[in-house]
């Protein structure tokens, strides 16, 4: 028996891998959130599964879930939204599971931040103008963040920022970025990103705010802050120039 952390992606149900998929619709057990997993992804498990929706789980009751079907010799898929590998709060999981001598595997998934960037059709890493992502989130009525890892300190890096979790204290995350990024900074709002609903508010930190608050939006979203979200006449990449040395990188060379 094994615990399989699966990534559920960001809410669309075709965007699962493969393996997801197939871990799925093997599983005896489904532990799922059910506010952030959409049911077209839980369609894909047995019809005599299990499914136990945890958004009103303790961990010490999550926990007993797996070890009872451990001790049961069943499977279990716990589908995590996004991408496991950030923000699925699955690193508390894996410790009580490495405790109980339990096996677990995680199988990633398609993350918000990806979503959102197809969404807005940017890349999120453009030549000459931003190659390095954030990925960050803030402290409110959650766990605190580390030291160094607030806004303002991650601001004055210039870099991309990508901020989750945050979207209600919108006015707040404005106001930590505008001295490191400035008020004509390029800014949007991804909201229920590849979902029906799906949301999309582009501006700037001087407006987004009241943009966000006259769109409604009030969660389910990333804030994306950095000048390639409007990046013009950058420079083509290295990778594919004529004046690339390909010969060196050639079979036998």
């Amino acid at each position: 028996m094994t615990v399989h952390f699966v990534g559920a992606g960001p809410g669309a149900a075709d965007l699962i891998t493969l393996r997801a998929q197939r871990l799925l619709s093997q599983c005896s057990v489904c532990l799922y959130a059910g506010s952030l997993v959409p049911a077209g992804v839980l369609a894909h498990c047995p019809p005599e599964a299990t499914l136990t929706d945890t958004a009103g789980l303790t961990l010490d009751e999550i926990i007993a879930a797996m070890e009872e079907a451990h001790a049961a010799g069943q499977d279990v898929v716990r589908l995590c939204s996004g991408d496991p590998a950030v923000f699925s709060a699955i690193a508390e999981q894996a410790r009580r599971l490495d405790r109980a001598g339990i096996p677990y595997d995680i199988t990633p998934g398609v993350p918000a931040f990806a979503a959102a960037a197809a969404a807005l059709r940017r890349e999120l890493t453009v030549p000459g103008v931003g190659q390095t992502v954030v990925l960050t989130r803030i402290a409110q009525r959650a766990t605190p963040m580390p030291p160094g890892e607030d806004l303002p300190s991650l601001g004055r890096s210039g870099a991309t920022l990508v901020v989750h979790l945050a979207v209600q204290r919108i006015e707040r995350v404005v106001a930590e970025l505008l001295p490191h990024y400035g008020s004509d900074c390029p800014a949007a709002v991804v909201a229920y990103a590849t979902q029906p609903g799906e949301v999309l508010v582009r501006g700037t930190l001087g407006d987004i705010s009241a943009q966000v608050l006259a769109a409604g939006v009030t969660r389910t979203a990333v804030i994306i802050v950095g000048k390639v979200l409007a990046a013009e006449g950058f420079s083509d990449s290295h990778l594919y120039s004529a004046a690339r040395d390909r010969c060196s990188h050639s079979s036998g060379a």
